[in-house]
């Protein structure tokens, strides 16, 4: 039991210092205590998730294709236009429209572009940023487990048909994304009157009668409207969207039933289809390279932008961790059982707690699908228990260091969205901490109580 907690803050460790450097950092610094583990006790090495990082890879060039093409510049456009109609509303459109964005795209570091006009919008309308800042960022984060090519979905359909629980994307989605809207506009809510008025705010009013602060909130206009978008453009976005509908076709296939010599199997078994995780990939690539043939994406632009390198950073981050982690637990398996088994058995939901947790220190969903759905199989939990406690995996706005987070304290030119001075109590934690409690809630509910038969009748 010594070497088992020795070896387990071993694994902390790795994960501590490499979320304090960041970026890269995760995934290299995983490896330092992966040969720690491998090389200085001697454990056997687990294996690494590379149909998950193949997955990745594929949908992070085919977004990457779509931003250097200007079809995500369209996109922005289409949701600011939306946000300038309505300015008064700005607390509940701003996190509906990152959250989509990230839904579409798989990654939420498309709304960096978006943030400076959630803010600009605010203070020009006399609303507070703070209120749509916070829950907009956090709303771009959740939208992950919502997203047909996000890491962590794909993950989660992966290691669960694996696991026996044979659920498809379009059920996981039936259950996150009217979950995950439930709990962000509850956060809205929370945060329409959060923190004083403007006009009342002695901090803001003190920044609005320097005259140089005045000038840096309110003499430019941050906007995308001005951009022209050409046609190509336009076509790469509907070519993204073409390839998200197929994909989800396709999974539709795997979830409907059909009679093969007396035994009830999936449409895609029936018709010869391919799993899921390769046809993510084929379709991914293949829109990448309409977009590039059609659209004149240039390779080297996609590359350059904030989509792809993002991607890529999640790429090593997941190879890292999700490595390092299941080398511990598969080394400790039975142990683990024998330790957690009448907890899980008892509360299983109690799962979601340890989703969080880990969460919070490897700053990535996806990673902590891959590294801790085998763990929670092994112990027996349900797949609908999972399905229903997924939203819980978004932890990494309770220290706010992603960079998401410190974008949009950068972004609020009103000072208002902030990192507190004690760590803890900044813009992002009561959004956060509502958001995911309640989707978290809304899931379980949805999977395990009201849809229960419905689910087991097409999955089994």
């Amino acid at each position: 039991m010594t070497l088992m907690i020795i070896q387990l803050l071993i694994v902390l460790a790795a994960l501590y210092v490499g979320s304090r450097y960041g970026s890269l950092a995760l995934g290299a610094i995983s490896g330092i205590g992966l040969g720690i583990l491998v090389f200085g006790f001697g454990m056997k090495p687990g294996t690494p998730p590379t149909d998950v990082i193949y997955i990745i890879i594929a949908a992070v060039t085919c977004a990457g294709m779509l931003q250097a093409s200007g079809g995500m510049d369209w996109m922005i456009q289409i949701a600011e236009k939306m946000l300038r109609k309505h300015p008064e509303h700005i607390t509940f459109l701003a996190p509906i429209t990152t959250f989509f964005l990230t839904v579409l795209v798989g990654t939420g570091h498309v709304v960096y572009t978006l943030m400076p006009i959630i803010c600009d919008i605010s203070l020009k309308k006399g609303i507070r940023p703070e209120r749509p800042c916070g829950v907009a960022s956090i709303a771009s984060q959740v939208g992950i487990t919502c997203s047909p090519i996000a890491a962590a979905v794909v993950s989660f359909v992966a290691i669960s048909n694996a696991n026996g629980y044979n659920v498809a994307i379009p059920q996981v989605l039936l259950v996150t994304i009217p979950s995950c809207l439930i709990g962000l506009m509850m956060a809205a809510m929370a945060s329409y009157r959060r923190g004083k008025d403007l006009d009342k705010d002695p901090e803001f009013l003190k920044r609005k009668a320097d005259p140089d602060l005045n000038r840096y909130m309110y003499g430019e206009s941050a906007t995308t409207l001005d951009k022209v978008i050409d046609g190509r453009a336009k076509a790469s976005v509907f070519i993204f969207l073409g390839a998200l509908l197929v994909i989800v076709l396709f999974a539709c296939c795997q979830m409907i039933k059909v009679d093969q010599g007396g035994e009830s199997v999936a449409l895609a078994q029936a018709m010869g289809i391919p799993k899921m995780n390769i046809i993510i990939q084929i379709i991914m690539l293949m829109a990448a390279a309409l977009n590039i043939i059609f659209c004149k994406a240039q390779p080297k632009k996609a590359v350059a932008g904030a989509v792809w390198q993002s991607g890529m950073v999640a790429v090593v981050a997941i190879y890292g961790i999700a490595w390092l982690a299941d080398t511990f637990f598969g080394n400790y398996m039975d142990e683990l059982k024998t330790m957690l088994t009448d907890l899980v058995s008892q509360y299983p939901w109690s799962i979601a707690f340890v989703f969080f947790l880990v969460s919070v220190l490897i700053n990535s969903q996806g990673a902590v699908v891959v590294a801790m759905l085998p763990l929670a199989y092994k112990l027996g939990i349900p797949g609908p228990v999972l399905l229903g406690v997924l939203p819980s995996v978004y932890g990494y706005f309770f220290i706010p260091n992603y960079p998401s987070d410190i974008a949009t304290v950068n972004f609020d030119r009103s000072g208002t969205t902030v990192i507190g001075k004690y760590l803890l109590n900044h813009s992002f934690m009561m959004p956060g901490m509502i958001s995911v409690v309640v989707s978290t809630i809304v899931a379980y509910l949805i999977t395990n109580v009201f849809f229960h038969g419905y689910f087991a009748s097409f999955i089994g």
